[in-house]
C-alpha cells in the first residue's frame, strides 16, 4: 500500500499544539503493519511526539525553549521578518521537520501518553502544510 496527501492545518498561535486528531482524520484505512511519515513544509515550525494528557507540558515546552532561544537576541542578524524569525528557524532545526510512526495492528503505534505536536515558533505563522505518506502491507 502506498498513500500520500498534503494537508493544510488551521492557523495556530505560537506554542505547542496537539494535532494527532487532525492527522488521523486524513489517514486512509491503515494496513496491519507499515509506517506513516509526516513532514512539515516550513522552516519556522516543527513536529514532535510527546506527552498528550497534561496541558502544563505544552506550557513548560514553550517557557523552556523560549528561554533557551529568546526572540530578539543580539546574536541574530536574520531579522527581516521580525524578532521571532531567526529563533523560529533554530527551534525548527532542533525539533525537526519529520516524524516516522510505525503502524501496529492497523493503528498508529503511538504509546498511551503520546501525541503528535505542531510546534509553532512564530507569533503569526499562518497555515502550515504537512505531507502525510503511508507505506504498508
Amino acid at each position: 500500500m502506498w498513500y500520500q496527501k498534503i494537508i493544510t492545518l488551521p492557523e495556530f498561535s505560537r506554542g505547542y499544539h496537539l494535532i494527532t486528531d487532525h492527522i488521523r482524520k486524513h489517514l486512509p484505512p491503515l494496513p496491519q503493519t507499515g509506517i506513516v511519515n509526516i513532514f512539515i513544509q516550513h522552516t519556522s515550525a516543527a513536529l514532535a511526539i510527546n506527552e498528550n494528557a497534561d496541558p502544563s507540558v505544552r506550557r513548560d515546552f514553550r517557557q523552556f525553549i523560549d528561554h533557551l532561544i529568546p526572540d530578539g537576541d543580539a546574536l541574530f542578524s536574520h531579522t527581516l521578518e521580525g524578532d521571532d524569525d531567526m529563533p523560529a528557524h533554530i527551534k525548527s532545526s532542533l525539533f525537526g521537520q519529520s516524524l516516522v510512526i510505525p503502524i501496529v495492528q492497523g493503528r498508529l503505534g503511538l504509546g498511551t501518553w503520546q501525541g503528535i505536536y505542531l510546534c509553532e515558533f512564530r507569533h503569526y505563522g499562518g497555515q502550515r502544510h504537512l505531507v502525510i505518506t503511508v507505506w504498508g502491507e
